[in-house]
């Protein structure tokens, strides 16, 4: 069901917010939220209102990131460097483990995760990736349990955007900045600490009837219509028309070039990204016994390991990886998934050491002509 077709409600600040985490703990769920530490809004357990950002809010831009105290809102600050991916697709994830020794050796799978948990904070984009993810993990002929575990039964809470970081351009990736679809919960922060909820799931309707709510009326629907329009007018956007053809189309653009003498192939953009999901295995052996251990960890595309083969590096320099990991996200992921692979979080580029744009070479790209030899390079 819609979240319009359930009616709105109103949530009383902080103590309403201590309310809704305690009767999402109640069910057993790990509940999981926006926290600051160590100069940064990072993803932790929850146990209370206060454990939120409160009066944190971010500024970002190429290559940049802050926090500076301004205001009382508990989501003021908008995306920091972990996203939701992490929850879901660990960084480290264990498949299997060996015991035993010579012919008693035995394979013993790593069992799938199914602790319940409960996700607060969400915001439109990242709702965006996760169900890119689930179109990766989970569809298909070869589904990958361990998502699949962590995503069975997920209660989601999401926040609408009501300002904008610099780097932020959902609007034209069409993501945001409101949540429209999968979550539970949606909540909008007032200017006056309030917050108005609404219902996205018959369980988000369940959870929000247990709470003590008012009624929203037209004045507090058009408040918070009105922050959210606050967070609509974004400084950076991507023309998405025609862009899949245009990108396949164009393996010599000079602009691979130019971008590749500036990117330090560090392989953060794809760290941060809430969508990549490439990965790797690697074994280790026990230093204390004869045990063995399997395990998937976060790859990234930028790596020379990434793409070698027999005879090597596929893509051994910047420009060929860095237009290998651009057009995958905004051209060749249509083909694979249906949807683009980027939702316009803009971490990319505030995690951008080089401070490279992917808005900005994406109009470039557009915008620019030319071709050079070396499509390889």
């Amino acid at each position: 069901m819609d979240a319009k077709a359930r009616p709105a409600a109103v949530l009383e600040g902080g103590e309403a917010l201590d309310a809704l985490i305690a009767a999402l703990a109640s069910e057993g769920r790990a509940v999981l939220g926006p926290v600051a530490r160590d100069g940064a809004i990072v993803l932790d357990k929850i146990s209370h209102a206060d454990d939120l950002p409160r009066g944190w809010v971010d500024e970002q831009s190429a290559g940049h990131y802050r926090l500076r105290r301004e205001g009382e809102a508990y989501f003021g600050a908008t995306l920091g460097p972990q996203g939701w991916k992490r929850v879901l697709h660990p960084p480290r994830q264990s498949l299997w483990k060996t015991t035993g020794e010579g012919a008693q050796t035995e394979i013993v799978p790593t069992p799938p995760d199914f602790t319940p948990r409960a996700l607060i904070g969400v915001r439109a984009c990242e709702l965006a990736a996760i169900a890119v993810q689930d179109r990766v993990f989970t569809e298909g002929p070869y589904a990958d349990p361990h998502y699949a575990a962590r995503r069975d039964g997920l209660f989601i809470v999401a926040v609408n955007c009501t300002r904008a970081a610099e780097t932020c351009f959902c609007v034209s990736m069409g993501t945001g900045p409101r949540a429209r679809t999968g979550f539970d919960l949606a909540l909008t922060e007032l200017d006056d600490g309030r917050f108005l909820a609404e219902a996205g799931s018959d369980a988000g309707q369940a959870l929000l009837d247990r709470l003590e709510t008012g009624p929203a009326d037209e004045a507090t629907r058009a408040e918070a219509e009105a922050a959210i329009a606050r967070a609509a007018r974004q400084s950076r956007s991507i023309d998405t028309r025609g862009l899949p053809e245009l990108l396949k189309s164009v393996p010599d653009h000079p602009r691979w070039s130019e971008v590749a003498g500036r990117c330090l192939n560090c392989a953060n953009c794809t760290l941060v990204c809430p969508t990549c999901f490439c990965t790797t295995v690697e074994e280790a052996s026990a230093l204390d016994g004869p045990e063995t251990e399997r395990v998937r960890r976060w790859d990234s595309c930028f790596t020379t390991d990434f793409s070698h083969i027999h005879g090597g590096a596929v893509r051994k320099g910047a420009k060929a990886r860095y237009r290998q990991w651009m057009t995958h996200k905004l051209a060749t992921w249509v083909d694979q998934f249906g949807t683009s692979g980027c939702v316009g979080c803009g971490r990319c580029i505030s995690w951008c050491p080089a401070g490279i744009d992917i808005t900005e070479e994406a109009a470039a790209i557009r915008s620019e002509g030319g071709h050079d030899a070396d499509s390889r390079s």
